[in-house]
């Protein structure tokens, strides 16, 4: 155990510390509230944020290792958690700590109370004095009195309190450093004196050191919405209110010593540790006097044999026995039940959702047997006390995945099981990243809207990394001026602190005791659900059982996909059953001859273009190589270098070592380089020298190491049990460097062989089944990184025909309708497929492709469409549509079963009233509805092809007639632009261009290279943009639609990249696509007029008509009408 920290004399702690958390007024994180206190040799320290324990998860969590100084071992310091009451009813705040573990359920108890009082709105706490006289014992409080209120008003309102509280009550008081202090103190001596309760010292501290004051000055701005310019008095005077030494304190009350010694008396009798809550688990899982642990082995058993119906193999029973031995040891038997009981509920048959567990312990035998998780403990050999160590006091780790659009089904089943008082989501802290932080701080600096927006416009996406020189310049932001460097300051500062509590995605606690006596509840945006004040790391950290009950787009897909298959071609098993994600037939080598081609669009996980372009060097042949493909292309093996000697020794480019034996047994399947979490927590204890205890601690750090920045407190230590163990300095440094890259997400084996599962099985719909996998896929959106666009097309491109959304074959889904297949159809890059493929259907697309339409309404126009619609005016009078309802369908070229082009039933759309058709029935009582079709005939001009696809895009997100590029290949041509079709033949270093439209930005890892996916009507190009070029085209390459490349080919492994050198807007060439282009060019004139040059910009005649401005505005509202239909691309890291 770490020693204790020194402490100075005299000793002192300090109890009135609000940290971030205290949202927009603490300006430091309980991190470093813990360490300063540490380092300034307090004798502990308590955290108290404003109505709510947030943070003290975090700070007890540091408390117990603190490193003063690089050489220096860890340290621990005494820590309280607690926090500072502040009530709506004009009550004084009160610093509020539990002196046991009733006391701290008392406390939780009160604020769960205030939280979720009628009238609080989420994130508010409408506490009362009342609440604190019914749930105030066993608790220690310092009241904080107003003391500019009446002396009379403050010793009645604490004679009250002392009365009911009698020893446990202090009186707090704090300098305000303006001057009037000395007097200040000895009225609050004077009233503590009066009502018989001790005086104790605090700061009232809201920032670790002084330098945060600034920050401190904006979130007071931006709390109250106004610029710190015109906050006034709302500001604080000086910069005061920091941590101070406990000398300093000691001046500071040099006429009151006992003030500082009260603190060291209200620290004794505070016993309560955060550690008494852990491993609190519901015992609904068994009947009655039912022992878990026997319990959990009969059902691991009797799963055995139903996952082995030919017998349970010798090697699998001994593996059953081991784990469930751990698991007895560790009294764990009650947390493995109650995800078996949950998943048990979502796989019966009366239910039939679709799960996977992952997880820590998920991929273990024990969790295959109980069917918990599909993928065979075989394929992955992952030993189970990598998980649930027998050394490790911390809880294993299950997630679920459920399809995305029945996870409710399970959450209503959790809640009815485990009742509302015992259960409720984890919390997600909702921090501010980069362009929250630079809009938030802008503004509360009174910079400019349009400067704002700039700043803000030129951050990536959802990035964490601060703002420097690159982004103002992009922003055209000049960093010589004060104004300006002072937001980038604040802004980097402010990165990463908590903006508010929002529920989490899917982590739910259960208890065996009421949880709103282990932490407070608060409301979420939902009302019918709940959230407790601490996030996953929290709970983790704790010991508190948390389940995550997901929601994952891709189970969704599959489990269409499983329906559509038994459906339209009745696939089976070996032993007659329906297929499932474990009976899908493995180890296809067909499968992965396409995997390796990077044939993968719309895949699980290996979709992406930096997963693609690694497929080809990796070229998965198995099942653990999926498993590695998953993991590797992560911010984490990308920052810790682990990606390039891992493919130079796959490719067999680079020699495989291991500088011992005891390393090769950890890192023999990964060629010598860890690529997962577990191998790195391996490696620090077998050629570290860690015990298991503080490779969990490093295995925490790396997950919150962009959180707390702790990971390098471990360097130093495991550097040197390295080389002490005979490892070269240099291979330890590198070690360790790898294993840092694991704070920006390194993914944990366990994670990636359930992920690698999914990744299978949806390749092999996709490769012997493509029309149901397009059909699935569709009916799943929003998923994945491509659009709808992408996936219709890639489906054509392996053969599928794809039918358009009519009003008389199409029902809301995307179905199969039977249809002979033609190999001929399948595009020439994807030849070798020509013989895998089983498709037997086309794809027709469903009405919830057309923007605008509900599934309701439609479901009753399906159920009234009998044996079809004849006319759009048939529509009107029996579907029950709104006329805006038929002109969508009109406007997505749905009538054309009955004859109608787009133009025509639009036309007819327009003849209708606009009030619905019911207004007007019975039929005899209105015979003029008949009148319109005896008009004579109107002959409406076509409607041109470029019209059609814009009109498509529109409505559908996508056409099956023409791609839009198709419409500007001939000036594509003559501008010397190389279609995406003749990139294979491209040699290797030449200097092209390309042009499409932007389908996709990401930016992995270190964000050193952006790829860009531009598709023309051929294909897709891949770009690489470096970072500095990437600086120089921010704006192009964030807002385009439709841009050029100029770059060198780059092809490897058969993966061809351009790497940009030069990048133009080509958007307003798109308005080429629209018929009023054509008339305005008719219009116009050959050299009258404004026209788009090559670059994207308008260039003037030299003779200008008269007509000119107004042209050009024509012009540029057709530009922008197309830009805005046409897809904007998706941003992804």
């Amino acid at each position: 155990m770490n020693a204790r920290s020194p402490i100075t004399q005299p000793p002192y702690i300090e109890f009135g510390v609000q940290s971030n958390f205290s949202f927009l007024r603490g300006a430091s994180k309980p991190e470093e509230l813990v360490v300063t206190a540490c380092l300034l040799g307090h004798a502990g320290m308590g955290l108290a944020d404003r109505n709510s324990v947030a943070g003290v998860v975090r700070a007890w969590s540091q408390s117990k290792h603190i490193k003063l100084s690089e050489d220096a071992g860890a340290v621990w310091l005494p820590y309280h958690p607690g926090c500072r009451l502040v009530f709506e009813d004009g009550t004084p705040d009160i610093l509020a700590y539990p002196q046991d573990r009733e006391g701290w359920g008392h406390l939780c108890r009160m604020l769960t109370q205030a939280n979720l009082r009628e009238k609080a709105e989420k994130g508010a706490t409408l506490l009362k004095r009342d609440d604190l006289l019914e749930w105030g014992d066993r608790l220690s409080l310092a009241i904080l009195p107003d003391l500019s209120a009446s002396p009379e008003d403050n010793l009645a309102l604490i004679r009250r309190f002392k009365d009911r509280f009698g020893g446990d009550l202090w009186l707090a008081v704090a300098p305000d450093y303006h001057g009037d202090d000395r007097f200040r103190l000895e009225q609050a001596a004077a009233i503590a004196e009066s009502a018989g309760v001790p005086l104790m010292a605090t700061n009232d501290v809201l920032y670790h050191s002084a330098e945060r004051r600034p920050l401190q000055d904006v979130l007071t701005a931006i709390r109250l919405n106004t610029p710190v310019a015109e906050v006034g008095l709302a500001l604080s005077a000086n910069a005061e209110r920091h941590l101070k030494t406990p000398g300093e304190m000691a001046r500071l009350f040099r006429r009151y010593p006992e003030a500082l010694s009260e603190t060291l008396r209200f620290a004794e009798r505070l016993t309560f540790s955060l550690d008494e809550l852990k491993h609190n688990y519901p015992e609904e899982t068994t009947e009655e006097g039912v022992d878990p642990q026997t319990e959990l082995e009969r059902l691991t058993w009797e799963g055995a044999e139903r996952r082995y119906p030919e017998g349970v193999p010798e090697k699998v029973k001994k593996l059953i026995r081991h784990e469930l031995a751990i698991v007895a040891g560790k009294k764990y038997a009650r947390y493995f039940l109650t995800v078996h009981d949950i998943v048990r509920y979502a796989r019966s048959e009366e239910v039939d959702i679709l799960c996977q567990g992952r997880g820590s312990a998920a991929n273990s035998v024990i969790c295959f047997c109980l069917h918990i998780t599909e993928v065979n403990p075989a394929l992955t050999d992952v030993l189970f006390e990598r998980f649930v160590s027998t050394e490790r006091d911390e809880p294993p780790d299950i997630d679920v995945d459920f399809e995305h659009e029945r996870r409710e089904e399970v959450i209503q089943y959790i809640y009815s099981k485990y009742s509302e008082k015992r259960t409720a989501l984890a919390a997600a802290v909702t921090s501010y990243r980069g362009r929250s932080a630079l809009r938030e701080v802008a503004k509360a600096m009174g910079l400019s809207d349009d400067v704002r927006s700039a700043l803000s416009g030129s951050i990536w996406g959802w990035s964490t990394s601060g703002v420097g020189e690159k982004e103002a310049k992009a922003a055209g932001i000049d960093l010589a001026d004060p104004t300006t460097r002072h937001v980038v300051t604040r802004v980097n500062e402010i990165i990463g602190f908590p903006r508010h509590l929002t529920q989490h995605v899917g982590g739910f606690v259960i208890t065996k005791d009421r949880l709103d006596e282990i932490v407070p509840i608060v409301k979420t945006a939902m009302e019918s659900r709940k959230m407790v004040e601490w996030d996953k790391d929290d709970l983790d950290a704790v010991g508190i059982l948390k389940v995550d009950v997901l929601a994952l787009g891709m189970l969704s897909c599959l489990k269409r996909a499983f329906n559509l298959l038994e459906d339209r071609y009745h696939r089976r098993d070996d032993y007659g059953r329906r297929l499932t994600l474990a009976t899908i037939p493995q180890k296809d080598s067909r499968v992965y001859d396409m995997i390796c081609r990077a044939d993968t669009l719309g895949v699980f996980q290996i979709e992406s273009r930096a997963q693609m372009s690694m497929l080809p060097r990796l070229r998965p042949r198995k099942f653990y190589d999926l498993v590695i493909e998953v993991a590797i292309v992560r911010p984490g093996p990308i920052q810790g270098d682990m990606v390039h000697p891992y493919l130079r020794r796959r490719m067999g480019k680079e020699k495989v070592d291991y500088p011992s034996d005891q390393l090769k047994a950890i890192l023999e399947r990964t060629l010598g380089v860890p690529l997962f979490q577990e191998q790195a927590m391996k490696i620090a204890i077998d050629a570290g020298g860690f015990t298991p205890g503080e490779a969990d601690q490093l295995r925490r750090a790396m997950a919150t190491f962009r959180r707390n920045g702790t990971i390098e407190l471990y360097e130093k230590r495991m550097i040197e049990g390295m080389v002490g163990n005979g490892y070269p300095e240099e291979f330890a440094q590198r070690c360790f460097n790898q294993i840092k890259g694991f704070g920006d997400y390194g993914f944990p084996e366990s994670h990636a062989a359930s992920f690698a599962l999914l990744v299978y099985a949806s390749s092999w719909f996709k490769a012997f089944y493509p029309d149901v996998f397009c059909a699935a896929i569709l009916n799943s959106q929003p998923m994945g990184f491509y659009q709808p666009a992408q996936l219709v097309r890639d489906a054509r491109d392996h053969g599928v025909e794809i039918r358009e959304v009519d009003v008389n074959h199409s029902v809301w889904d995307c179905t199969l309708e039977e249809a002979d297949f033609d190999p001929g159809r399948i595009h020439p890059r994807h030849a070798e497929m020509r013989e895998t493929i089983l498709t037997g259907n086309a794809v027709r697309l469903g009405f919830r492709q057309v923007k605008g339409l509900s599934e309701d309404r439609m479901v009753v126009f399906i159920e009234r469409r009998g044996d079809g619609y004849d006319s759009v005016r048939d529509v009107w009078l029996r579907s029950g549509l709104d006329v805006d309802e038929i002109e969508k369908l009109a406007e997505a070229d749905a009538f054309r079963s009955i004859g109608l082009g787009r133009r025509e039933a639009l036309w007819a759309v327009k003849a209708l009233d606009r009030k619905a058709a019911v207004e007007f029935l019975p039929l005899f009582d209105r015979p003029n509805l008949a009148l319109r079709d005896h008009e004579p005939a109107t002959t409406l001009p076509a409607m041109p092809p470029g019209e059609h696809v814009i009109h498509d895009y529109r409505m559908l997100g996508l056409s099956l007639k023409a791609h839009p590029v198709s419409f500007l290949r001939e000036r594509l041509d003559a501008a010397g632009i190389t279609p995406s079709t003749h990139l294979p033949s491209v040699r290797d270093g030449r200097r092209i261009w390309v042009a499409g439209l932007v389908l996709v930005r990401q930016r992995p890892g270190n964000g050193k290279a952006i790829f860009l996916t531009l598709e023309d009507e051929g294909g897709i190009a891949n770009i690489i943009v470096w970072e500095r070029r990437f600086a120089r085209y921010r704006s192009v390459i964030m807002g385009a639609r439709f841009i050029r490349v100029r770059g060198l080919v780059q092809s490897e492994s058969g993966v061809i990249h351009i790497v940009a050198e030069h990048i133009e807007d080509l958007t307003p060439w798109l308005s080429e696509l629209s018929e009023g282009f054509r008339a305005l060019d008719n219009l116009s004139g050959a050299d009258e007029i404004k026209k788009p040059t090559g670059d994207g910009r308008y260039r003037r005649s030299a003779a200008p008509i008269r007509a000119l401005p107004a042209l050009e505005r024509d012009y540029e509202t057709l530009a922008d009408e197309t830009r805005r239909v046409m897809p904007k691309g998706r941003n992804f890291q």
